[in-house]
């Protein structure tokens, strides 16, 4: 068998140019957990090395050749089988022969489009990956390599104040402002909520952050809410003409951009959702939408990226 090549495996390993010095994010895995991966943005050229190493010394290897693709790929929880590309690029590394050593392939993929963020949620999955095939005739050996995603976008010119009255009929009367509606993540939310009228006894107010994730098409359409951040700004009964000020800090929380219709498979919005609650327990809540973007100060520039310097769109509401 191994005279064929049938026996014989190797190793695959793939070493992306500027490693040492690309920065490394964290990004949570679909079990949860937060793994770090080099992180890209658009137009970012992916290249780097791939290195062939065979698991025997003065073995062969036969194949039918061997090729990496740059993938970009929605993955939808229900519907595991299926796997949606929006990207699909292939370089041949080499053409069908026989390895008869441990051998290095340089590859480039030239500012390479990455139109979405990368994104593991509730009920889907976004990823961007290389993935190095070596073609044999029975079983292919092959190796993938994440890589995370970033998208950015310049500062939006009209960002208007958020301002609304809300209240149930003679008995409580507020109204709420936010200092903006389109916050980028390292942002802060600025505001006030005034009482003008109040009739029933409110024990306590409590701002929090939803993300309202919507994933699937048709008949298997999946919403999942989550609570991303949630903490009190009142602790006792408010009188009228009074102001309370709010102040959060978007920077310390788990958050992406607002996505809609990404592909046509999945959304991710967000939300600020305002509570009262009385001394009866009754609770009374307004939900305003919010618009979460990732900040590039410059549009574009040469060279590796960072976020403050990074290839950026221009902003989409």
């Amino acid at each position: 068998m191994s005279f064929f090549g049938f026996g014989t495996t190797a190793d695959i390993d793939v070493v992306l140019d500027g490693s040492q010095t690309r920065k490394y994010v964290e990004h949570k895995t679909e079990d949860g957990r937060k793994e770090k991966y080099p992180l890209y943005y658009d137009g970012e050229t992916v290249a780097g090395k791939v290195s062939v190493s065979l698991s025997k010394a003065g073995s062969k290897l036969e194949h039918q050749g061997i090729k990496i693709e740059f993938i970009g790929q929605i993955e939808l929880y229900y519907d595991r089988g299926n796997h949606h590309e929006f990207i699909s690029l292939v370089k041949e590394l080499a053409r069908p022969g026989v390895l008869t050593q441990s051998t290095s392939f340089d590859f480039e993929f030239i500012n390479v489009e990455k139109p979405y963020e990368s994104y593991t949620g509730a009920n889907v999955k976004l990823r961007y990956f290389l993935r190095v095939t070596i073609v044999r005739r029975l079983t292919d050996i092959t190796k993938e390599m994440d890589i995370v995603v970033h998208t950015l976008s310049t500062y939006p010119e009209v960002n208007n104040s958020l301002k609304m009255e809300v209240g149930i009929e003679d008995c409580l009367h507020i109204e709420f402002e936010y200092n903006k509606q389109k916050f980028h993540l390292r942002d802060v939310v600025i505001g006030k909520i005034y009482f003008l009228l109040v009739r029933i006894k409110i024990r306590l107010m409590e701002i929090s952050i939803i993300k309202k994730e919507t994933a699937g098409t048709g008949p298997n359409i999946y919403n999942e809410n989550e609570t991303v951040a949630k903490y009190e700004i009142m602790d006792g009964a408010p009188v009228r003409g009074e102001s309370i000020p709010i102040r959060l800090f978007l920077a310390g929380y788990d958050l992406t951009p607002t996505m809609r219709d990404i592909n046509k498979k999945f959304s991710v919005r967000y939300y600020l959702n305002l509570v009262l609650v009385d001394e009866e327990e009754r609770r009374y809540f307004k939900q305003q939408e919010i618009v979460l973007w990732r900040k590039a100060d410059r549009v574009r520039t040469g060279g590796q990226a960072d976020e403050s310097t990074a290839w950026g769109r221009d902003y989409q509401a």
